[in-house]
Order: structure tokens, then sequence, then C-alpha cells
């Protein structure tokens, strides 16, 4: 990634921390949104583990799998959970104890919290309530699984899970089937033969797919094809593990190459009148048949010589 950063300035960035200390002038405490590794403990970062011991408060997805981060590192902050079945309430009750001048660090199970998380939610109290919110960055699913994709990687979507609604899964795909981004989706194992068999049915079989399976993790492994083959290799191999798909977008040429084509369909003297109907004169509706048509208009121009007027 080109961040158009060359050096680090070091006074800048303890000013900043001692800015965003436990504490902040103002009385009032501070969230911290804090990235935990997506399956390699190495993948923290010094920050994270600083944040994490500093804070007066850990906010954990499921405490059963962050006690076992935490005792790792030797983290003994105080910790409560935060998940999705509470998050609402919950989270009144994080920012109070923010606006009491606390600081609370935001941790999900594996990865950054907030994306496809109950995290949204807090942060958007907090945010309401005056309370300052900082990122400390780190592992991403979908960020990882996009750069070893091998797919565009300049513009791109994130889906998540899709819909378990039968009606809005549809739709959502029927969005999808006219993206042009490199497109994220997550995917568990038990649903990710029937979601790559929508995807060939909606998308188109010859699409390319990277299914990128235990990211960090000692077995990982991406499995770059298009979707019929992801299809029929998933359907002789058992699907274990979690998945992250990364899917091309459609080609912009192919649209407008399917566009021109659809309109040479259309007899060139109808074409025509489809312009000169709507007032606009003979000039200046060649000029617009020649682009639906992708040709020269002056091809255009020699073809309607004998049309009448």
């Amino acid at each position: 990634m080109e961040d158009n950063i060359t050096d680090i300035d070091y006074d800048s960035v303890q000013a900043l921390e001692e800015f965003n200390g436990s504490h902040n002038n103002s009385g009032v405490g501070q969230l911290y949104l804090c990235a935990t590794p997506i399956g390699n403990l190495e993948d923290i970062t010094f920050r994270v583990l600083r944040i994490l011991k500093e804070v007066d408060i850990i906010a954990a997805e499921d405490t059963r799998n962050s006690i076992k981060l935490l005792n790792h590192f030797e983290i003994n902050t105080p910790m409560t959970s935060y998940h999705e079945y509470n998050k609402v309430d919950k989270a009144k009750v994080l920012v109070d104890k923010m606006l009491a001048g606390q600081t609370v660090a935001l941790i999900t199970d594996a990865g950054t919290p907030g994306i496809s998380d109950p995290g949204e939610e807090l942060v958007r109290q907090a945010v309401q309530a005056g309370i300052n919110v900082t990122s400390v960055p780190g592992p991403a699913a979908c960020i990882n699984a996009l750069i070893i994709s091998g797919l565009p990687t300049r513009r791109f979507v994130f889906e998540a899970f899709l819909p378990s609604d039968k009606k809005e899964r549809a739709a959502v795909l029927e969005e999808l089937s006219h993206e042009t981004r490199t497109m994220i989706i997550y995917e568990a194992p038990h649903r990710l033969c029937r979601t790559l068999a929508e995807l060939a049915e909606i998308l188109g079989g010859d699409r390319q797919i990277a299914v990128c399976k235990e990211l960090t993790k000692r077995h990982e492994t991406v499995y770059r094809s298009d979707i019929k083959g992801a299809v029929d290799y998933y359907n002789a191999n058992e699907p274990r593990g979690e998945y992250v798909l990364v899917i091309a977008g459609l080609n912009r040429e192919d649209i407008i190459r399917d566009k021109q084509d659809a309109w040479k369909e259309m007899p060139l003297e109808e074409h025509l009148k489809h312009y000169e109907s709507q007032g606009i004169e003979r000039r200046e509706a060649i000029k617009l048949v020649a682009k639906d048509r992708g040709v020269p208009k002056r091809e255009i121009y020699n073809m309607t010589l004998n049309f009448p007027k």
C-alpha cells in the first residue's frame, strides 16, 4: 500500500499518545478498537498489548476465547462480555463508564472490531456521546484475503456474510451480479458449497474466485479458479475451517460490449428513430447511435443516407 509516509514523526506519536492517554484532560474516558490476531499470535502489535494492559476494562465478544489471548500475553485487565445479543444495553453501560472517566478497549474474537461484528453499535453510541474513539490497527481477514487473492485490489466491496433470509439473500446476490469491483464474502464451512453454487448460477461459473481458508494459520490455503471449478473442488473435498471468498467483479469492457451488442440487435432505422422521436436532429442522432454501437459516426452516416427524414 502506498501511504505516502516516508518518515514517522516519533515526537508527534508520543504527543498523540499523551493526548489520548488513559484519562484525558476533559475527565472523559476513551474507546480503543484493538485488532487481535486472526490465527497467528505473532501478528499482535506492541501497541495493542500496551493498550490492553493500560485500559480500565476490556470488552470482549467472547470472554472464553479472549481469556486465552490475555493469559498468553500476561494481561490482567478486567474483562466484560460484549456481543450480538447484549450490544445495545451493554454499549450504554460502557458509554456511561467512559463518560465517568474510564477507558475501554474493544476486542473481537479475531481481527478488527467493528467489521461485521457488534462493535459498530458501541462505536455509534460512543461517538454520539462525544467520546473519543481511536483505532489500534492490526489484522483483518477481509484485507488479508484480498491482498493474497491475485485479483484486482484497487476497488473492492466487502459483503461479510450473506443474509440467511432467502429473499434478502437473493436480492444481495442479484446486486453483486452487476458489481464491477472485487467482492469479499465470509462463509462458514457447512454453507460453502451452497454459496458457491449460488454464485455460479447468478454471477456465472466462469467468474474468477479465490477461496481463502484458515488465514495466517498453519493450514492456510488459497484455492484459485473460476467459480465452477471451486464448486467441483469443494463438492469433492469436504470444506473445513473458516473461509473468505474473493470474487472478481464484472469487467467494464465486457459491460460496454454487451450494451453495444444489445443496441446492434435493434434495426438501425429504428435505433435512429429512437432519438429523432425525442426531437433530436438527424446529425446529432447519428452521433448518439454511433456511440451506442461503438462504431465510427461516418459509418452510421453512410448507412443512413437513404433513410427518410
